[in-house]
């Protein structure tokens, strides 16, 4: 009897033995998947160190002026990092060339004389969607990854990162956290047909285009930001506020603290006309 009881006891040992050995082997893969999808989920103050590298800040040069350097936008650099993008209005209308007045962007730094500035050129205009595309001289930045086929949905936590009042704050890269509050068309219909300029026109015409409305405050200067997926760092819009602003809001007589960002196929599409 009990060599009995030993020899049952031994088999339920290594039955239940056998019962971890399958368990286990059932749930490893979905534990090197769970870990891998943990590895892959960035902590967003890693984020955004990421992205504060490929921020730049985007102005004229011109040496004998006092400041040198007159801020104009944010910028960020993308494709192979030799590309930044940044808003079309906050290129310069024209340069001053007997005064050997340049176009340039900055890398983050106190003021022009601890930031790194690099020569720019422009690239490719889109003046309907107000976007422009720069090519930089000098080393390539680290670029910044747009993500195509990233579904923005309402209430979703997004980062932009700039320079708001650059000209008075400084050159240090400034991050927001914001949440979509609307995807809304940039043109709204009126009942007054002498509110339209040929601008919001042309919009109506070609159909309503959705940006992203955002509950944060762009300040001057944050015009160009990335807006950007805390986690995986990767574009999903422009900042712009002032442009889309002036098709959306020309009846209030103060401006509101909503932003908008333009969504980043406007982009793509821009990118596809450079040679």
């Amino acid at each position: 009897m009990v060599l009995v009881r030993i020899r049952r006891t031994g088999a339920r040992r290594v039955k239940s033995v056998t019962a971890l050995v399958r368990v286990f082997r059932m749930g490893l893969p979905w534990l090197l998947l769970t870990l891998a999808v943990g590895e892959a989920r960035s902590d967003p103050m890693d984020t955004i160190e990421r992205v504060k590298a490929s921020v730049v800040a985007v102005g004229t040069y011109e040496r004998t002026r006092n400041p040198a350097f007159a801020f104009r936008g944010t910028g960020f650099a993308i494709g192979d990092g030799a590309w930044i993008v940044t808003n079309a209005h906050v290129l310069p209308p024209t340069l001053d060339s007997e005064r050997r007045e340049s176009l340039v962007a900055v890398l983050p730094g106190i003021n022009i004389s601890t930031g790194q500035a690099r020569m720019a050129r422009v690239l490719a205009v889109d003046r309907t969607n107000d976007l422009a595309i720069l090519a930089i001289e000098g080393a390539k930045l680290p670029p910044l990854r747009i993500l195509e086929t990233f579904r923005v949905r309402e209430g979703q936590t997004l980062y932009f990162t700039g320079f708001p009042i650059g000209a008075v704050l400084g050159l240090i890269p400034v991050t927001h956290r914001a949440m979509v509050a609307a995807l809304t068309p940039i043109s709204i219909p009126t009942s007054d047909a002498a509110q339209l300029d040929a601008q919001a026109i042309r919009r109506l015409s070609s159909g309503a285009a959705a940006v992203m409305q955002l509950d944060a405050t762009a300040y001057p200067g944050n015009s160009g930001s990335p807006l950007y997926d805390p986690e995986s760092g990767g574009v999903v819009g422009i900042l712009n506020s002032v442009f889309v602003k002036a098709s959306r809001e020309t009846l209030l007589s103060q401006p509101s603290g909503i932003a908008y960002a333009l969504p980043v196929q406007w982009l793509l599409d821009l990118m596809k006309t450079i040679k």
